[in-house]
């Protein structure tokens, strides 16, 4: 595709775009990344739900583990190893698919953040721009409506660490209860 090339029109002069196209194009990417805000924020939701659809079946073979050492006349101290290996395989299993549905809703989380702070400087600039422009002669340079895409400061990641100590810690709680659990059940 050949460019095209005015030669009274040089790349150094910023180019002047007219009220309306302007608008139309700041329009534009909010309505986009307010799209995507909504599309993250389903993402988020629908990755919680698989997330506690994987501590309620977790919790049921916790459950049925128990009852099973409970009810078995057979399973003796010697025998603690059986379930204790059981729930370790398990934990670990159950360890990293959390950390996997983690990962994914912390990354829907940080993408829905740079389209909301996106969309706020777009949301922004369009309402400086709608008042400077009502007594001018209706153009606007190019680069004010040039928004690139946002990014949080560092200290956002602080949020995302913190929520994956909480659900560690705790499946480390699970698991030592569990443990301490399956050898009083068999042992005394």
């Amino acid at each position: 595709m050949a460019e095209y090339s005015d030669p009274t029109h040089t790349h150094t002069d910023h180019s002047v775009i007219p009220k309306e196209t302007a608008l139309q194009a700041l329009n534009t990417i909010i309505q986009l990344h307010f799209e995507k805000t909504l599309e993250k924020k389903r993402a988020v939701d629908l990755q919680k739900k698989e997330l506690w659809k994987l501590y309620q079946a977790f919790f049921i073979f916790l459950g049925l583990v128990l009852v099973a050492q409970v009810q078995s006349p057979r399973l003796q101290c010697r025998h603690c190893w059986i379930p204790i290996g059981l729930l370790s395989l398990s934990h670990l299993i159950f360890y990293i698919s959390v950390a996997q549905t983690l990962r994914c809703i912390n990354g829907f989380k940080y993408q829905r953040r740079c389209h909301k702070l996106t969309l706020g400087l777009a949301t922004d600039r369009l309402r400086q721009i709608k008042l400077r422009i009502g007594g001018d002669d209706g153009v606007v340079g190019g680069e004010e409506f040039d928004i690139h895409y946002q990014e949080p400061p560092e200290s956002y990641f602080g949020k995302f660490k913190r929520n994956w100590a909480l659900h560690f810690g705790y499946l480390i709680l699970i698991y030592g209860f569990m443990v301490s659990s399956c050898v009083v059940l068999l042992c005394f």
